[in-house]
């Protein structure tokens, strides 16, 4: 049986249609920044094993990137005039490190869902059903399940900002904690909030059938 050929549409309505391969260099963009991604994550893994058998380069450009700071020395009145010198990485590097890699790795998976559903929901099909590495979601992704699993996405990476900020708490001031804790806040309201909407609509569209 042979496959109806799609309608032919008007010039105008064709133009407007057309116009969705507009993403295609955004997505394409995407992907440079992925490949970005993968290579900052390397660079702090390779400086993380250097570090841990005993560069001081390494160490002190892990130290930097994390924003952490050793144990204040203070003069006689309190004021604090430098810092221990580390010679070797402590948990604390090592837990800052490992969480920044965490980070990369969710906002990478966060980039994934952004190329491949948006691309597929907004730009055209991509035909992988039947393909052995097809991604679950991928099988009933739509507008409204993409924005809930983005808002998702970026709950997970505000929380893996927030634990390294409380983990390296003696360097940054409680107005800057609390301001971050109290955005992570808000986009734990915002992602309920999408959710509950989405939730509703699809209540309201399954009772008009």
């Amino acid at each position: 049986m042979s496959q109806k050929p799609p309608p032919s549409l008007r010039p105008l309505p064709n133009i407007i249609f057309m116009s969705r391969w507009l993403q295609l260099p955004l997505y394409l963009g995407l992907i440079l920044a992925q490949a970005v991604y993968v290579f900052q994550f390397w660079t702090e893994l390779v400086h993380l094993v250097e570090a841990a058998f005993g560069n001081q380069d390494a160490l002190a450009m892990l130290v930097k990137s994390i924003g952490y700071k050793a144990t204040p020395i203070k003069d006689a009145a309190g004021l604090v005039i430098g810092y221990e010198p580390l010679t070797k990485i402590n948990e604390t590097i090592l837990m800052l490190v490992v969480l920044g890699l965490i980070d990369v790795v969710m906002i990478s998976n966060l980039l994934i869902m952004v190329i491949v559903g948006g691309y597929e929901t907004f730009v055209s099909r991509m035909h992988l059903e039947g393909h052995p590495d097809q991604p679950e979601w991928l099988s009933h992704v739509n507008a409204s399940v993409l924005k809930v699993k983005l808002a998702t996405a970026i709950i997970g990476i505000s929380s893996i900002h927030l634990l390294k900020t409380f983990i390296n708490a003696d360097n940054y001031t409680e107005k800057v904690l609390l301001w971050q804790t109290l955005i992570h806040v808000a986009f734990l309201f915002s992602a309920l909030a999408i959710a509950a909407a989405d939730r509703l609509m699809s209540h309201s569209g399954g009772d008009k059938h």
